[in-house]
């Protein structure tokens, strides 16, 4: 049985001719003399090395669509009919208090110095894609009045078309990384903050002290990976001008813009894009505690680490260095993350996937406690799209994990809002749209919500910051209820004990209790009379 299809995706804009696919190679059984397409076997014979990516660039986000043994549909969360647990603010375990309404969703992260947010999640690294520059405002703004954090991802110096460096190749000048702190900032209200991740790219550009000294922020993020791919970041260029500037900032550019048969390529029409590639990185604890020491000294306050799907040498790795350095939050990405630029076929099958890497996460921390060491906060991140996914990544890592990163789910609403608002003005909404109603006002439910909490600034709020914002405030209302089920009234008396495994194997992997083993010996304790 193959756990996913290979040969054939949207993603790649590949297709299978026949009905009849072998399940391993993905082929068609019978590969036709003659075919018109359009497998990605037929369509990389003369497209090459465009059809390693999704596509097309900067117009969609892709996801892997493998389909592993494990997953979190594999547990289910407990429901109890007694209690009220965490309840704030004075109230009583009483039918009267202990309502969904009452249920505290906040968290916060942090070593020394606390980040609060309103709900136990964040966005993905939002860097130097064009989905990411163009739809940023209704991102930025969006996450900024939901009361979450907002990652600026890796690479958005480096690829400025203004970029200014001075006489040591340090940034000086990178208007579009200011935009991108500006936007948010505006509407920031003292829950959440902007991180900025840093490469090995970025490190060499002076990326942190830039934001440092220019905007002053408190916190900075360094990379080692994520789930959708172990290699550096990409971004596609058409243009082969463009090509060679970022060749000279020196980027890895591929295919070589200058080079000869490249550029004849080029003025063919064969070759219509060129990728640009950071580096990958070489991780050591002399160098990472180096490194943090210095940024602490530069002046941030908090300093957080982002790693993916690597082997579980590299979790160990991160989580006891974060202990000794004291690092604020550790985000862990599993696979399949998505993204709008992974290479298809390693985000399909590269990496340790999410559920398995929680699991180890779970069971080092544990290690590191007994040893005396404290854990950082962590967090998990990949392919997660609702609040049952923050209740049982919260459940399963109890009491370490306090939020989830959310990748693509959370670009949906940005270039949905965005979307609505064109099609209002073209008159052209879709029959899926329009059933509700043709003006933002009947369309959007929290529309009048945001109006009159921001007034006179509500101008300033993109339409797809409104849709985040909706989309946020349904998730803080299905993770209430969810909480309220199983009597739990806030974030930390959430257990390992409320969740339940749906299969022996699920049980195994998790080391959460299998659903015919949980809570067995009280029920036994309760038929014996005791």
């Amino acid at each position: 049985m193959n756990l996913r299809q290979p040969n054939a995706s949207s993603a790649t804009g590949t297709f299978n001719r026949s009905r009849s696919v072998v399940p391993m190679s993905g082929l068609c059984s019978d590969c036709h003399d003659g075919c018109r397409g359009g497998c990605e076997v037929w369509l990389s014979s003369f497209r090459g090395r465009e059809v390693i990516y999704p596509g097309p660039f900067g117009e969609i986000t892709a996801g892997a669509d493998k389909n592993y043994p494990l997953d979190y549909s594999h547990l289910n969360i407990q429901g109890y009919a007694v209690g009220a647990f965490g309840m704030k603010n004075g109230l009583e375990p009483n039918p009267d208090d202990a309502i969904f309404p009452n249920v505290d969703v906040e968290t916060e992260y942090g070593w020394n110095k606390k980040v609060k947010m309103r709900l136990p999640l964040f966005t993905g690294a939002l860097g130097s894609t064009d989905i990411a520059r163009i739809n940023w405002e209704h991102f930025a703004v969006g996450a900024a009045i939901s009361g979450i954090t907002l990652v600026c991802g890796e690479n958005v110096c480096g690829i400025d078309p203004e970029l200014e460096v001075d006489k040591n190749g340090k940034v000086k000048n990178s208007p579009e990384m200011d935009r991108r702190i500006n936007t948010y900032r505006k509407f920031q209200e003292g829950y959440g903050e902007i991180l900025v991740q840093m490469n090995v790219e970025d490190t060499r550009l002076g990326v942190a002290e830039y934001v440092l000294e220019k905007h002053g922020l408190d916190t900075i993020e360094l990379k080692w990976g994520q789930g959708a791919k172990c290699i550096g970041g990409e971004i596609k260029v058409k243009d082969i001008e463009r090509a060679e500037e970022l060749k000279k900032r020196g980027y890895v550019v591929t295919p070589d813009p200058t080079a000869r048969e490249v550029k004849r390529g080029y003025e063919d029409g064969a070759i219509r894009e060129f990728e640009r590639h950071s580096r990958l990185g070489f991780v050591s604890r002399e160098g990472f505690m180096e490194e943090v020491a210095r940024l602490r000294k530069l002046g941030f306050e908090r300093i957080t680490l982002k790693t993916g799907a690597y082997s579980m040498v590299e979790l160990a790795m991160a989580m006891r260095w974060c202990s000794e350095a004291e690092i604020d939050l550790l985000t862990i990405d599993g696979a399949p993350g998505g993204t709008g630029m992974s290479p298809w076929p390693m985000m399909n099958e590269w990496g340790v996937p999410t559920l398995y890497l929680q699991s180890l996460a779970y069971e080092f921390a544990e290690k590191l406690t007994a040893q005396g060491l404290r854990v950082p906060d962590l967090a998990m991140a990949g392919g997660f799209s609702s609040e049952t996914d923050i209740y049982k990544v919260i459940a399963m890592g109890a009491p370490y994990f306090k939020a989830i990163c959310m990748g693509r789910a959370l670009m949906i609403p940005g270039m949905l809002g965005k979307n609505i608002e064109k099609w209002i003005k073209e008159d052209n909404l879709p029959k899926t749209i329009s059933k509700y109603g043709t003006t933002v006002e009947e369309i959007f439910v929290n529309y009048e919500e945001v109006k009159e909490k921001y007034g006179k600034d509500f101008k300033d709020i993109p339409l797809g910051a409104v849709a985040l914002f909706t989309l946020a405030r349904k998730t803080r209302v299905g993770l209430r209820q969810l909480m309220a089920g199983s009597r739990r009234f806030s974030l930390p008396v959430i257990g390992r004990n409320d969740v339940m495994a749906l299969t022996e194997e699920a049980a195994k992997v998790t080391g959460i209790s299998y659903v015919m083993d949980a809570y067995r010996e009280e029920a036994e304790d309760i038929l014996a009379g005791k």
